[in-house]
This record gives C-alpha cells, structure tokens and sequence, in this order.
C-alpha cells in the first residue's frame, strides 16, 4: 500500500527534518517572518502522509552515505572568508537521498534527489550545504510545506491522498507551481553521479573586509546531466541510484564543480520559490570529489545532522523563512530519531 500512494503523490519535498548531531554549531538565527507553524506541526504531519518508520528520518529516509573532499578555489576570497576557499582539501561526508518519508520509495519516482555535505574545516568547526535536484523550492513559507502534508495525508477509506485535497492545495499556494512543473517536466537522473544539486536558498558571503555577498550555488557534475528516458522510467528497478553510485565510485573519482551566482541589488533574497535572472555572474569556486560510497547503515553520514544552519566564518544565512525554520524542524526530527519513534 504504501509503494502504490507514494508513487501517486510524487512528493516535492526538500532536505528538511532529516538527521543528528552537531547542534551545538547552529549558529542563532535572525527571527524569521513568522506564519504560525511550528516544527512539531510539520513533523507530525510528515508522519501522517508517509506513516512512522521509528528510528529513521522524518523526510528524505532513503539515502546513502559517500565520502570525499573539495578543494576550494582561492579567487573565492574576494567574496568569503571561509576555509572552504584556501585552495587546502577539506574533508567531506555527503548523503544522497530522496525526497519523502517513504524508505522503500522507487527511485523512478518524479521527486527531489538531495546531496548533503559535511565540510570539516580546518579549525575544527563545520560547513553545512543541503541541496536538492531542483533551482527552487516549493514553498515560500512553512505554511506551505505545513499544508502540502496534510493534503497529502491519505484518506482513511481510501489509503490514498484526497484528490480534492490536493486540488485545493495547488490553487491556493502558487509557490508550489515552479517545482511541480520542473518536475513534470523533466525525468530523474539515471545516477546521483549525473545530477546537479542546488542550494535553493540565497546565502550571505562575508570577506576579510566584512562585505557582504548575497550569493547562490550549485554543484554541476563533471560527468554530465543525464536524465532517464520515458521508457527507462518505466522498466527501471525500484532501487538503482545507490548500486549505480557504488559501482561509479569503483571506477574512479566523481567530480563535481561548485559555481557560484552573485546576486545584485533586487535579486529576491528571502525567497527560494524564485529564480534569479540568468544574466548574472557566475564563478567556478571550487571543486567537490565522492572517492567512495556505501550504505548508509553505520557509515559516516548516518548520525551527521545536516542543518544547513550549521555554518563555519564567512558564510551566514539570509532572512528567508524556510531557511531559518529547517534548524529547529531538523532538531525535533533528530530527537524523535533518537528515541525510536
């Protein structure tokens, strides 16, 4: 039962409440614009649509650890700070994932694929960047993550989400349109190898002289873009990402270059529903290597809490309200994990 409602409802969901350790990094954020919704809400309404799977993670539960480094490029100090950008190799220990409560989801399925990274900085503290496959967000606000849940929680006489529900929702939040049209429009990736990961998220670089940035990025593999055909949709296994992803590391290194927007005077920067204009600059700052990749039971990135909010010097957040509301949602996931429910 639960296979078939999450093949219908090809959830578009983000890197949000997922995962452990490492709070004590949190830098505090600024008060988001606030819309009622609280992580307790959400959490429990991410139970109501995919069920409890005690012990695992509350959205994107299907995943698997990969470890590497990156090594940043130094012209990216014009604009950070960061250690990230000495020109050094920094550890890294990632998670591939999809998006959805549902650990047996199909890896066919039209939803978000997500990289997490965990950059260990030279001094000791940590670089968080969660990203999906997606250049937006589906929601604005919390609300519309909130909402987007409970529309999803399947009618009990049917197993399945309420039709009317679903409607209901997509006419009243327009936020949702960007991505459920990405998404029907473009097929997942044969591998996590051949995907591009956004941050979604506009972020602020600082320098040694304390200039503030409002910048973007994304991580655009060196092996390419490759989608699965309609066909390959159709007749692909229901678990191929993680063996293709082992079985690619085997072969060699997987790269991928992170670039770099600056954004300018204007660019929405509380909002990761909106693209930014395609004219502006870009920069390649660096380069992220996967050496080897595994399960996740017991690896690396099992216990790793990846809160985007978790920052080392020069880079901090914006004021979006998404943004600053995945910290606290993410902390409550995590306890729950923790406990076995």
């Amino acid at each position: 039962m639960r296979k078939a409602l999450m093949a219908i409802i090809n959830l578009q969901v983000f890197f949000v409440l997922s995962t452990a350790v490492c709070v004590s990094q949190v830098r505090p954020p600024a008060t988001p614009r606030q819309d009622d919704v609280t992580a307790k809400e959400v959490i429990t309404a991410l139970e109501g649509a995919y069920g409890v799977d005690p012990g695992q993670r509350k959205n994107h539960t299907k995943g698997m650890c990969a470890l590497g480094s990156f090594v940043g490029k130094p012209e990216a100090a014009v604009y950070s700070r960061s250690s990230l950008f000495s020109g050094s190799s920094v550890p890294v220990v990632a998670r591939f994932s999809l998006a959805g409560g549902d650990p047996e989801a199909s890896d066919t399925e039209k939803s978000p694929r997500g990289m997490a990274l965990e950059f260990r900085l030279p001094n000791g503290s940590l670089q968080h960047m969660t990203m999906i496959n997606t250049p937006m967000f589906f929601a604005a606000m919390p609300r519309t993550f909130l909402d987007k849940m409970l529309a999803l929680k399947p009618d009990p006489a049917t197993g399945k989400p309420n039709p009317e529900a679903l409607k209901a929702f997509a006419a009243s939040h327009p936020d949702n349109t960007g991505q459920a049209t990405f998404l029907a429009d473009n097929n997942p990736p044969v591998s996590y190898a051949n995907s591009a990961y956004f941050g979604i998220h506009t972020f602020k670089f600082i320098n040694r002289d304390n200039k503030v940035t409002l910048v973007r990025w994304r991580f655009v593999p060196q092996d390419g873009e490759k989608s699965l055909t309609d066909s390959e949709l159709r007749s692909m296994p229901r678990d191929f990402l993680e063996p293709a992803m082992i079985k690619r590391t085997r072969q060699g290194p997987v790269r991928w270059d992170m670039l770099l927007t600056i954004g300018e005077p204007g660019d929405p920067q509380d909002d990761p529903t909106i693209l930014w204009p395609k004219n502006r600059k870009e920069l390649n700052v660096g380069t992220l290597t996967i050496s080897s990749a595994m399960d996740q039971k017991g690896a690396g990135c099992e216990k790793i809490n990846y809160d985007p909010l978790v920052m080392g010097d020069g880079i901090a957040p914006t004021n979006d309200p998404v943004l600053l509301f995945r910290s606290p949602s993410y902390a409550l996931s995590f306890t729950r994990r923790l406990e076995g429910k």
